[in-house]
């Protein structure tokens, strides 16, 4: 039977670790928790130009501010928005990389499997406003080569991020593009893990692709899908700033205008920073809810926890 260690003896040992992690944490109090002192602005009828002494000297308004983005006509509209591209892009984001992952698994080839893999995961690596900039150029309805082809079709030129009709399909799209890659590989380590024997059981069984993917791949993946889906719900709220923010304009805020993209209007652009603190405030509070949750359920149904 182990003796259980105290406490002295466990940081006797492990203090090099310890002291390593330090520049982590304070980097971590300076840039994370630090700035949640700016919270009170929310509650505030902040007066910039006081500088730190703001904080101090502004009105408090209590939840004024909250009173007040509740009453805006268009905030209803954006957390629309927000849950509508958010969910979209969860279940999106889960059925590509589940498809390719499958198809993937079939192919014999490992150079040209490595090659496919490779190519569908670059695009994670590159940042929104690169792929931004690429987007509108292939997009574009006067000379991109989407249109183009749409033209050699018949069809007339779309304006896929101009149109209300087509902006949330195309950062649907896009967003699947960059970022069903990483998906992907995890649901390909998960396929790794099948017992191989029972494919062969299946096939002497007589049981062809099919049914081994509904009666064997499927279920030996679900507690990864079903993670992956779960800790999706965490990020509801987080519809993609970046992305949006490289990709929309005031033609489509009706559509695509989302949380965030609001907060940095209202913000920083409209210097209301006691409302866009309280928008952000708001969210942050459901988004804690919604990952609280989300991991409740991961433990629950995918046996997955943090702590």
């Amino acid at each position: 039977m182990k003796r259980k260690m105290s406490l002295r003896t466990i940081m006797k040992r492990e203090w090099p670790l310890h002291v390593m992690l330090l520049p982590a944490i304070i980097l971590l109090l300076i840039f994370a928790y630090l700035p949640m002192v700016g919270i009170i602005i929310a509650f505030q009828d902040f007066v910039p130009s006081g500088g730190l002494k703001g904080f101090f000297t502004s009105q408090w308004v209590g939840l004024e501010n909250f009173k007040y983005i509740f009453a805006l006509k268009d905030f209803g509209q954006v957390m629309v928005n927000t849950l509508v591209i958010a969910v979209l892009k969860i279940i999106a984001g889960i059925i590509v990389p589940l498809i390719l992952a499958l198809l993937l698994n079939e192919v014999n080839n490992r150079h040209f499997k490595k090659a496919t893999q490779t190519l569908i995961y670059i695009p994670y690596f590159l940042s929104w406003v690169v792929l931004g900039g690429i987007l509108v150029d292939i997009l574009s309805p006067t000379g991109g080569i989407v249109n183009s082809f749409l033209g050699l079709l018949g069809h007339e030129p779309v304006f896929f991020l101009g149109s209300p009709e087509t902006i949330r399909g195309t950062l649907v799209a896009s967003d699947v593009w960059k970022g069903c890659g990483y998906n992907m590989v995890i649901f390909l380590a998960a396929l790794t893990g099948i017992d191989q024997s029972q494919y062969e059981a299946a096939r002497v069984d007589g049981a062809g692709y099919v049914k081994q993917m509904l009666y064997i791949t499927l279920p030996g993946i679900l507690p990864q899908i079903v993670l992956v889906t779960v800790l999706g719900l965490g990020n509801i709220l987080n519809a993609g700033f970046d992305q949006v923010f490289n990709l929309y304009s005031p033609i489509v805020y009706e559509k695509a205008d989302i949380i965030d993209t609001f907060v940095y209007r209202v913000g920083m652009l409209n210097l209301q920073y006691s409302v866009s603190t309280a928008i952000g405030l708001f969210k942050s509070l459901i988004s804690f809810v919604l990952i609280a949750t989300s991991f409740k359920l991961a433990k629950k149904y995918a046996n997955y926890q943090i702590f």
